[in-house]
């Protein structure tokens, strides 16, 4: 069993490693754009679309449509083909912060 915190349940362990293993949708969002149906059936291959977000600005991580942190874009390998995001703030529950 877990230690139980001033205030809260105690928790079996098992039900605990069963809410661990729940698939959650994690999203790294660099920036967005709207435009109307008739410019995004314009599109094609090699065109370039102009996102909000500057070079340099923080990018949001959403899980599950809420906004939990925001980070930097980094590369994970030496080789330049890989990238991921280095947390630099997370976002307080409850704060109410959405996202999408």
């Amino acid at each position: 069993m877990m230690a139980e915190r001033a205030g809260e349940p105690e928790i079996d362990a098992r039900k605990f490693e069963s809410i661990l293993r729940i698939p959650v949708v994690m999203q790294v969002v660099i920036g967005s754009v709207t435009m109307p149906v008739s410019n995004l059936l314009k599109l094609g291959r090699g065109a370039i679309v102009p996102l909000d977000q500057k070079i340099g600005e923080p990018v949001d991580v959403v899980v599950n449509g809420r906004l939990i942190a925001r980070g930097e874009v980094v590369v994970v390998e030496d080789d330049n083909t890989r990238f991921g995001v280095s947390l630099t703030e997370i976002i307080e529950p409850g704060s109410g912060a959405r996202r999408m």
